[in-house]
């Protein structure tokens, strides 16, 4: 008999589920959240949930309201999505299969939405339960999308269609998997290339979508129907509908990703096809989008970028086209003018991500493109995720979005540093008609053509950039503030070029006005226009370093006054250029008068900020970089910061071991922890040693203990950080360490582990062992004999990271260097190890160059050799050419009563003394070593 609900509790649910959704009365819906936490623990809340999603015709006896009562259904469908999120493996089977068969009916609901949310609800169901757990689902869903029994309503099939996507998009690894010698993709990719001839347009735009779902895993199902599905792309190029349109150009984009091969022979059409379908901007932004990835996409394929050459002339020109804000964007954006005056909203402000300062090893893979969606912030979201809507529904920044206007300029970039000059050339009519447009749209888009080519079309546009900067800078002062906006983009992309003319009267004719142009717009009535002139600032910093010395006092003037006028949200970049500059410029920011003008204004700005601030981030990054330059002058402004960050490192802590606790509770963000930790590290290496030994020695928490959690943390950044900040204190306050060491060594130790790596956090992950190996060097160079209870430990450590090819470069060069530190005074202990890492040791070390860290090394590794000559056996003509690279008198740092060279001078003649024909031996050398080896060492 078919479950069926009792009256009143069905009553009291709907009541609540539709209070909950309601925003009007706030009690009514904090009491409704209650009631529904509550409901969750009877053993019939799935049953009760289905039934009210799925029974619309029967709720209308509840008398709810049209209104309401799609309310009703749609709260009820998303906390039925979250009962099976959450407890699936608990619900009943009995309940599972109502919930199953009850959803697959609302699939020809008459109401789309009702139809989605059922799409949703299966694929959680799939995702919880897996393929097997739901046999008849896929059978079932192909057939009503592709109208097998001839009487499907166009919207059943529509449904059907739609949540058969939904499980494509989710669930793509299940599958692909085999059951009972068969995998589901074999027969669903086929149906889904049937499907895509389905009179209905939108089943068809879904069949390509869900197709499309499995052409970047390159699945074996996929690949083995890719000649079929590209017959059927160009069948469906010509489709009415711009949905299909938009995802054939989708399909074209995502198999040049897998088989550019594939693609080859076609791109005379294809250039053509993507061109047209561009150009329907007005009348279809998306499908135009997608359109324009292709150029993207054949970009980071070099071979095939190339191709493009020959259609330059038709490229081009839709690229430029596309870079013109449409009539919507050109009406908001002539609404916000002059806003510098209003205080930000708090969801303006989005989450900044710290990057760890503390890294040794560093990735910079920009992709093509992320220039254009960081010009003004962007905030991608995931395909197929939902943007939650703020209170100002349709008001979302327009320049906050990955967009066809940023799509093509990345593209015209890409183009121009591929094809350089020739892309100038097809561009220079449509520059010269607009860069003087009296229509301002068309102006910005010409600046914004100008700064995309500057990379790539440097040496095309040089001669034209007398001319153009000043025009650039005259534009600095348009009466519209999204030229200024681009004026200043596109003035940082040739500011390298500015900074380093040669002539004198060229700087004072160039640079210096395109410096003041973009300072003085940083105090613009408009955030955007300070933001951008900001953000450019920072990129003239970065590209000018030192020649940016004698305009440090006018350039920190205007920063204070920034301090002084800018809102939360462009705190954020103004933080940035103040960093760039610490860093860029360095000591001789050392000088009084810029101390004492710059540190107020940033002291003023510390003390205003909370500590749960999400601006403290930056801040605390901005103010590592200004202790860096500042070196000891910072040490008036140390001790309350250096206190700060003590207690926000505790205050972390503590909160994190609560919510450890409590599961329920909100766990801190770790970047907190991250940016506390590297500015104590900044203040430690730039201080005097007593002084920052002092800050150490009096810190309250004690700052060992604290650093001791932070190297036990489970996030990667936090420990990274941590074994930056145990090696800065090991070389500048090693004293204030000792005394800690017996506890923290075991911990490091336990981190040289490669065991310890996550599958899914390596890059990270090695970058902690990295920082780790690095401080383990450090500290043996300090520690001496005291080291001499870690030595086994430490070794067998260092040696499986040297000999494991998975580890970075990088990695396995700090791991030598710190085990060759662990000879220097512990070489007895290591010395009967020596035959198993002599050999690895060398060849990694060789290409490293040339520092006190890598003579410490040989330093460790000769003495051990001492103790151990024989085991060399094996590697011994390398160890010769490596002491080519030094000469007896050469000493090292900490070890001056013994130099590198003298220690080379003993091995090398003590094995001269073992080898019977000496001459023979060395002459496998070239002639060159063998000269400067016998006039280095008197050999």
């Amino acid at each position: 008999m078919a479950w069926r609900p009792e009256t009143e509790p069905l009553k009291q649910l709907a009541g609540f589920l539709k209070d909950a959704l309601s925003p009007h009365d706030k009690n009514a819906q904090k009491y409704a959240e209650l009631m529904l936490t509550q409901a969750k623990t009877s053993p019939d809340i799935t049953n009760y949930l289905t039934y009210i999603f799925s029974n619309g015709q029967l709720l209308r006896s509840l008398n709810l309201g049209p209104d309401a009562l799609s309310l009703v259904r749609s709260s009820a469908a998303l906390a039925l999505k979250n009962t099976i999120r959450t407890s699936y493996k608990t619900i009943p089977e009995a309940s599972r299969a109502y919930t199953r068969s009850s959803v697959l009916a609302c699939l020809e609901d008459p109401n789309s939405q009702i139809r989605s949310f059922a799409g949703t609800i299966i694929t959680e169901i799939v995702q919880r339960g897996g393929v097997l757990g739901w046999p008849e689902l896929l059978p079932e869903l192909l057939a009503v999308a592709s109208n097998e029994r001839s009487n499907t309503s166009p919207g059943a099939q529509e449904g059907a269609m739609g949540a058969l996507a939904k499980v494509c998009e989710d669930n793509k690894k299940e599958l692909d998997k085999e059951y009972q010698g068969s995998r589901p993709l074999d027969i669903i990719i086929p149906r889904l290339l049937d499907i895509t001839s389905s009179p209905i347009p939108k089943v068809r735009a879904l069949a390509l979508a869900s197709i499309n779902s499995f052409i970047i895993p390159k699945t074996d199902a996929l690949l083995a129907s890719l000649d079929s599905i590209l017959a059927q792309l160009f069948q469906l190029a010509n489709d009415q509908s711009d949905d299909v349109r938009r995802n054939v150009c989708r399909s074209f984009v995502l198999i040049v990703d897998i088989r550019p091969d594939k693609v080859q022979p076609y791109m005379e059409g294809l250039v053509e096809y993507m061109a047209t379908q561009q150009r329907k901007s007005h009348d279809d932004p998306d499908l135009a989008l997608e359109a324009a990835e292709f150029w993207l996409t054949i970009s980071e394929n070099d071979k095939m970028c190339a191709t493009l050459g020959p259609w330059l002339y038709k490229i081009v020109p839709v690229l430029l086209e596309s870079m013109v804000y449409d009539e919507e964007a050109v009406m908001r954006l002539e609404a916000d003018e002059e806003d510098a005056e209003e205080e930000d909203r708090a969801e303006d402000i989005k989450p900044r991500f710290v990057k760890n300062k503390a890294a040794r090893t560093v990735t910079n893979g920009q992709g093509a493109g992320d220039g254009y969606k960081q010009l003004t912030g962007d905030d991608d979201l995931d395909e197929g995720e939902i943007e939650e809507e703020g209170d100002d529904e349709g008001e979302a920044d327009i320049e906050e979005q990955w967009n066809l206007r940023k799509c093509s300029a990345a593209a015209l970039d890409v183009l121009a540093s591929t094809f350089h000059g020739a892309v100038f050339d097809v561009a220079l009519p449509y520059l010269k008609n607009n860069l003087l447009h009296e229509d301002w749209p068309n102006r910005e888009a010409a600046v914004l053509a100008i700064g995309a080519v500057a990379e790539g079309c440097m040496d095309a546009i040089t001669p034209n950039l007398p001319e153009l900067v000043p025009y650039l800078l005259s534009l600095l002062s348009d009466q519209q503030s999204a030229v200024r906006v681009i004026t200043c983009w596109a003035l940082g992309r040739y500011s390298g070029w500015a900074a380093h003319l040669e002539s004198p009267n060229d700087k004072k004719a160039y640079f210096e006005p395109m410096m003041e142009g973009i300072l003085n717009r940083m105090l613009d009535k408009n955030k955007r226009v300070q933001e951008s002139a900001a953000s450019a600032f920072a990129n003239l910093e970065e590209r000018a370093t030192k020649e940016l010395t004698p305009y440090c006092a006018p350039i920190i003037n205007q920063y204070v006054q920034c301090f002084e006028k800018y809102k939360d949200k462009n705190m954020f970049i103004l933080y940035d250029c103040v960093q760039t500059l610490a860093e860029r410029v360095g000591p001789p920011l050392r000088r009084q008068d810029l101390v004492d003008t710059l540190m107020p204004a940033i002291i003023k700005r510390w003390s205003k900020i909370s500590d749960q601030s999400q601006e403290l981030f930056p801040l605390l990054e901005c103010l590592s970089y200004i202790a860096t330059a500042l070196g000891d002058t910072f040490s008036p402004f140390a001790v309350p910061i250096f206190a700060r960050c003590i207690s926000i490192i505790h205050q972390k802590l503590e909160q994190y071991l609560s919510a450890a606790h409590n599961e329920t509770g909100d766990k801190p963000d770790k970047d907190f922890l991250v940016t506390s930790l590297d500015l104590l590290s900044a203040i430690i290496q730039a201080l005097d040693p007593a002084k920052s030994g002092e800050l150490v020695h009096t810190s309250s928490p004690r700052f060992f203990d604290l650093l001791g959690f932070c190297m036990e943390d489970p996030s990667n950044d936090v420990r990274q950080s941590s074994y930056a900040l145990i090696g800065d204190c090991a070389v500048n306050i090693f004293q204030e360490l000792r005394p800690y060491l017996p506890t923290l060594m075991p911990v490091l130790i336990r981190q040289l582990d490669l065991d310890n790596l996550r599958d899914d956090d390596v890059d990270t992950g090695f970058s902690v062992i990295n920082n780790a190996c690095w401080s383990c060097g450090e500290i043996a160079m300090k520690y001496k004999q005291g080291m001499m209870p870690f030595v086994e430990n430490i070794y067998h450590s260092l040696t499986t990271i040297i000999t494991n090819p998975q580890v970075p470069t990088s990695v396995s060069e700090n791991a030598v260097i710190a085990l060759g530190r662990l000879g220097v005074d512990c070489s007895q202990v290591l010395a009967p190890h020596l035959a198993g890492f002599a050999k690895q040791f060398l060849h990694i070390i060789e290409p490293v160059e040339i520092n006190d860290e890598k003579g410490h090394a040989f330093l460790g590794l000769n003495r051990t050799i001492e103790q151990n000559p024989q085991a060399m056996e094996g590697c011994l003509l390398e160890y010769f050419r490596a002491s080519v690279a030094y000469d007896k008198d050469d000493f090292i740092p900490f070890h001056q009563d013994e130099t590198i060279g003298s220690s080379f001078q003993r091995n090398l003649k003590g094995y001269k003394s073992m080898i019977p024909n000496f001459n023979a031996f060395i002459g496998q050398l070239s002639p060159e070593d063998q000269q400067r080896l016998r006039a280095s060492y008197d050999l």
